[in-house]
């Protein structure tokens, strides 16, 4: 069975979909249609601006949106998923490809999640690190010892866990993983402790607007990053969403649950190659492919 699977923040690169614009009229269309929603170009930045440009989350996470849920319609016919998933952002961009959200309300509410991710990485300052080369049990019982606020945010691939929370909580736990062992431990570039209960303000304004918004029954299961399990269920994947933001993205898991339940090969859909490189790493023995269209 095939699997598709969307990437998440930090796929961006700058160029990103200019040739499904330039070659397909309904690529076109929708990036059009993208534009006049959020009331901005992001095309231009997309397609001609710096990689600085497309670092800012209220422009990064709409243009990988954008980018992979354009992809997977142009696709076509070969866009026949048995099961989706995303990490993290892209967990939005398998809904929509999967029938669960329009491409318009889905981007609403990508747009509407950066924004409120922006601005409570205001109200509290906090970061994530990557830790490598450590057991999943060593960083969490480092991140539960913790006075301060730090959590396991992303588990990524076995060895590879990105950890979220205040900066002195993270900084702290950095250097009690150092000395427990860890190969590396890298603080990211990022504006925010994100997955983490740093994200509480922006969870709750987010929900308000999850709950305003038409979900439908997905076309097959969609499994989700709060669970790392399969959800159709509108309400379970709306709740699920709303968790998403405070919560860990067990991608680790909802790999090997995809393969438990008869995945026999993963498509990434979107920018980068980054799913593709976690998943050799989780299964080495999986399959895994580039998306691709032929104009």
């Amino acid at each position: 069975m095939k699997a598709f699977v969307f990437p998440g923040q930090g796929s961006q690169f700058p160029g990103m979909g200019k040739e499904l614009y330039d070659n397909s009229p309904a690529a076109r269309e929708m990036f059009e249609k993208a534009n006049e929603l959020l009331g901005f170009r992001i095309t231009d930045i997309m397609f001609s601006g710096t990689e600085d440009e497309l670092r800012q989350t209220r422009v990064t996470q709409p243009a990988i949106f954008i980018h992979s849920v354009i992809l997977a319609r142009v696709m076509g016919s070969a866009f026949a998923p048995a099961m989706t998933a995303g990490h993290s952002l892209g967990e939005f961009s398998a809904l929509v490809s999967a029938g669960a959200l329009s491409f318009e309300n889905g981007l609403i509410l990508v747009a509407a999640r950066a924004a409120a991710m922006q601005k409570a990485c205001g109200i509290t300052p906090s970061t994530m690190a990557a830790v490598l080369g450590i057991d999943d049990a060593v960083v969490e019982e480092v991140c539960n010892a913790s006075a301060d606020i730090v959590v396991p945010a992303n588990y990524n691939s076995p060895g590879q866990i990105v950890i979220s929370g205040t900066v002195d909580g993270v900084n702290r736990a950095a250097e009690e993983l150092k000395s427990r062992g860890a190969k590396r431990v890298l603080i990211l570039a990022v504006s925010g402790g994100f997955h983490s209960p740093c994200m509480e303000p922006a969870r709750t304004e987010l929900e308000a607007a999850i709950r305003a918004t038409k979900f439908s029954t997905p076309v097959c299961p969609v499994y989700q990053n709060v669970t790392a399990m399969p959800a159709r269920d509108p309400q379970q994947i709306m709740s699920n969403l709303v968790a998403q933001l405070t919560s860990p993205v067990r991608w680790t898991q909802t790999v090997n649950s995809m393969i438990a339940d008869g995945a026999s090969e993963f498509v990434e859909v979107g920018p980068g190659s980054v799913l593709q490189g976690l998943i050799k790493k989780i299964n080495k023995d999986a399959v895994t492919a580039a998306a691709t269209v032929s104009f």
